[in-house]
């Protein structure tokens, strides 16, 4: 695979001197364009041997294009705030918004590449590191981003002539980083490894680019033609008419909420006596020194009107302010509609120990954006998928993840309406859209089996909550919540 990146590639000095400034002109155009379109960002992955040209590369592009554009981070060993979250939130957070280009060193590629050099996990953790990465670019390219992948190269030999030439000379010595020694003597494993990653992970929409890294001319134009072309050829691009369909509606237009037995109810005494007792429990499992191997998060989805909000205060009621995080879900801003979708839930991903409660959540794409056509039939379709790798992530990152759907039916859901309308304090819950949607009942119904049939998973199951009657509702998301963190700390 490397082989043609050993051969000795070089460009003379008069033909860069001609196609470099060339070169310039068309990527800073490209540039330009990019940031004017604002329909995709460009993520650059780096990775290779050290002293292949990487660091000198990136500069240089930076010193071609516009480096306010360019958004340059690099990922070293995981800090305290990273290990306390899954491995995927420290790159989540840091990706460029379209219309920018994004440049990461010490990428997921990086960090397991690194990690299977130095034994600390066999070919099928690598493997299995591999295919997640491969989801995430997926997405990624999905939700609208341009993904390069460059491998800058050196065959061994190039390599330790390199080292031979810089360590005896007392002004270029400082060039040589012990992660350049440290990689001399790991070089076959390195270059071994490397091979297995980009033989496994270079798709279409996402391949490597190989690139010689001893002649520094041949790789800066090397690099820049293929970032130009890559750049050129999304924006002449017309955006995607993805198609799909929606699933099939039941043969008996009978669904699981049918099966709900919306008659349930507690008494007032019966009410107070338990939520005393639920709430006195989840304060002391908050408390419970194995929470800090845990974080926990709490989505709430329902009806309009269905009591998430009382719901959710009784929750916090039995904690200090400091022990948790409300978000309320609303529709995306500016900032956020320029990343995927998700973006805005990864960067509110609690650290362990911590408790984020999400007031309506990542599900909207398969509610609110299908039913009300913000987004194609592809998009959410693909969307089930996607929901459930990231909740996969969060658990194999010991968060303890519950989902709420409170439901009541159509005359609950009128009479909540309609007293809202009459008391004032209660007015400001009360919305056109409210009665708008409410025109759009099947619709949401269907939309809520799917969501419920397609992502109610052994590690992520949904509890559907019977809401007409609000204080069973409301002991029942706590007892939830509490046999949840039970069953996290039994477990460990």
């Amino acid at each position: 695979m490397f082989e043609s990146a050993e051969i000795g590639h070089a460009i003379d000095k008069d033909t860069y001197d001609a196609e470099e400034p060339v070169l310039r002109e068309a990527l800073l155009e490209a540039q330009y364009e990019l940031r004017q379109q604002g329909r995709f960002a460009v993520l650059i992955l780096i990775n290779g041997i050290e002293g292949a040209g990487k660091g000198e590369t990136v500069k240089l592009l930076s010193e071609w294009m516009d480096p306010r554009l360019i958004q340059v981070n690099t990922f070293d060993q995981q800090t305290d705030e990273e290990l306390a979250r899954p491995p995927a939130w420290r790159y989540w957070r840091q990706l460029p918004p379209k219309g920018r280009i994004g440049i990461f060193f010490g990428n997921w590629y990086s960090q397991m590449i690194q990690g299977r050099v130095h034994k600390r996990f066999k070919n099928a953790v690598l493997d299995q590191a591999i295919n997640g990465a491969l989801g995430l670019e997926q997405m990624l390219c999905d939700e609208g981003t341009v993904i390069l992948k460059f491998w800058f190269h050196l065959s061994r030999e190039r390599m330790q002539a390199r080292l031979d030439s810089l360590k005896d000379d007392p002004l270029h010595s400082w060039r040589i980083s012990p992660l350049d020694w440290q990689q001399s003597r790991t070089y076959d494993r390195f270059v071994r490894y490397g091979e297995r990653v980009l033989r496994r992970s270079s798709r279409e929409h996402a391949p490597w680019h190989v690139i010689e890294g001893a002649d520094e001319r041949y790789r800066s134009l090397t690099v820049g033609r293929i970032l130009l072309q890559g750049l050129q050829s999304a924006l002449q691009q017309a955006p995607p008419h993805p198609h799909g369909s929606a699933p099939p509606a039941s043969l008996d237009n009978r669904g699981l909420l049918d099966s709900l037995d919306m008659q349930q109810s507690l008494s007032k005494e019966l009410y107070q006596e338990q939520l005393a007792a639920e709430q006195a429990r989840l304060s002391l499992l908050m408390r419970d020194k194995r929470m800090r191997r845990h974080a926990l998060v709490a989505a709430f989805e329902g009806n309009d009107a269905a009591g998430k909000g009382g719901a959710i205060r009784r929750v916090t009621g039995a904690l200090d302010p400091r022990q948790y995080r409300i978000v309320p879900v609303a529709a995306p801003t500016e900032e956020e509609r320029a990343q995927p979708y998700l973006w805005r839930f990864w960067r509110h991903v609690p650290g362990r120990g911590q408790f984020t409660i999400f007031d309506r959540s990542w599900y909207g794409r398969v509610l609110v954006e299908r039913v009300e056509g913000f987004c194609s039939p592809a998009d959410w379709l693909r969307a089930y998928g996607e929901i459930n790798d990231f909740e996969e992530q969060l658990v194999d990152a010991g968060v303890v993840l519950v989902k709420f759907w409170l439901a009541i039916d159509a005359d609950t859901q009128l009479e909540r309406f309609q007293e809202r309308e009459q008391i004032p304090f209660k007015r400001f819950k009360i919305t056109e859209d409210d009665w708008r949607n409410r025109e759009k009942w099947p619709q949401y119904r269907d939309a809520v089996e799917d969501m419920v049939n397609r992502t109610s998973t052994e590690i992520a199951p949904w509890t559907l909550i019977e809401a007409n009657d609000k204080r069973f509702a409301r002991v029942k998301v706590l007892r939830t919540i509490n046999d949840a963190l039970q069953a996290a700390f039994d477990r460990d």
